[in-house]
């Protein structure tokens, strides 16, 4: 099936909204359009579409749109969306979804080098079992070449205390890795 809209036609999965409630655990058809999460989104000016806006396309399965979108790539996860959402609906969840999605269906991010920084996040949290800035991104700078960007940003942050020379691991990191090999048997 497909809609009609000023770029052209678009397949419609009338699925999708099923596939990803079950998948998040979140019952996205909930959503009346409130916008009170993307109201409140830290990081909604960077994106091409808001929250509300995500959950939308969802509903209309707009399928292709979503898993395109660089909304679901600069998602931080801070919740603040989902307590505000009147329904409960938790968005960052929806999120880590539609990018697992998106990574299975071969869907390349919408914003240049975002995989790339997921990935030196996730190997971080996965060596000192939490994040720890100065490596991941020092990782994340030789993988992507962006070796000079935000040098100054940087200094000015270490400088003040904010980023720690060195990593402070948690007692648990075992604990920490098993979930990682968990979630990959999943």
């Amino acid at each position: 099936m497909y809609i009609i809209t000023e770029g052209g036609p678009k397949a419609l999965d009338l699925n999708f909204t099923k596939v990803v409630n079950e998948r998040s655990g979140q019952e996205i058809q909930t959503c009346y359009q409130c916008q009170k999460c993307a109201s409140g989104c830290p990081i909604a000016e960077y994106g091409d579409m808001d929250t509300n806006q995500v959950l939308r396309m969802i509903q209309f399965g707009l399928k292709e749109e979503v898993l395109k979108s660089k909304a679901i790539w600069i998602c931080v996860g801070c919740e603040t969306c989902g307590a505000r959402c009147p329904n409960g609906i938790r968005i960052a969840a929806v999120m880590d979804t539609l990018r697992e999605m998106a990574i299975e269906e071969g869907v390349a991010p919408a914003e240049k080098d975002i995989y790339l920084f997921h990935q030196c996040f996730l190997d971080s949290v996965k060596s000192h079992g939490r994040v720890h800035e100065g490596t991941m991104l020092m990782r994340y700078k030789l993988k992507s070449g962006h070796l000079t960007d935000d040098v100054g940003v940087g200094l000015k942050m270490f400088l003040k205390g904010k980023l720690a020379l060195f990593p402070h691991s948690v007692p648990s990191k075992t604990e920490v890795r098993r979930i990682f090999e968990w979630a990959k048997k999943k």
